[in-house]
This record gives C-alpha cells, structure tokens and sequence, in this order.
C-alpha cells in the first residue's frame, strides 16, 4: 500500500446514526483548499445516498472556514459544534457577539 503524502486536515467518520461504521484520515497536500471541501461534498452525498453521514471529528481551523463559507458547515458535521464543548486554539467560541460603539446614545 502506498502512504500518500500531506498532512491530516480531519478525522472523517463514517456512521448509521449512532453507530461508526468507518474512519480515515483527510489528507491533503500543504493548505486545505476547495479540494478537501469537493471530496467532502461528495462524500457526505453518497453516505446520505446510503441512509449514513459522514462527521469530521479533530478538524483544523481552516477546513472549518473552508466549509462555513462553501455552506456546508450545517450539512457535514463538525465535532467541534457540538454544545458543551470548549473552543479549541484558533476557533471562534459560538455564541451572540456583540459590538460596542463609542459615544452611542443609551436608549
């Protein structure tokens, strides 16, 4: 077997609901690209095709940019959205931001 090489951008698990049916590695070579989101794509639609979902478990932060601007961060799954859990290095804690403007007028 050939080792490819890069780097691992995430964990991708394969489940039946609760049930993990597989896991690999998403290697890419040097920065994630457009290229790991179109796989992903691809994937989480033939594991839907199936009756499964595919979940990215250990993500780095720029796949998780990648696919929130690409629109898919609600159809793949992302561990690191899961309520409860503390944001990692990098990642924007969830939640309601809110902007202060100097000399704004209290209503």
């Amino acid at each position: 077997m050939k080792v490819l090489p890069g780097h691992a951008a995430a964990l991708v698990v394969l489940a039946d609901g609760k049930t993990e049916l597989a896991s690999w590695p998403l290697l890419v070579d040097g920065p994630v690209d457009f290229d790991a989101v179109e796989r992903l794509a691809g994937l989480q639609l033939a594991a839907r095709r199936m009756g499964w979902s595919i979940e990215l478990r250990l993500a780095c932060s720029d796949l998780v940019a990648l696919l929130d601007l690409a629109g898919l961060a609600d159809v793949i799954r992302l561990e690191s959205r899961q309520p409860g859990r503390e944001p990692e290095g990098g990642e924007q804690p969830l939640g309601v931001e809110e902007v202060v403007i100097p000399d704004d007028p209290i209503a």
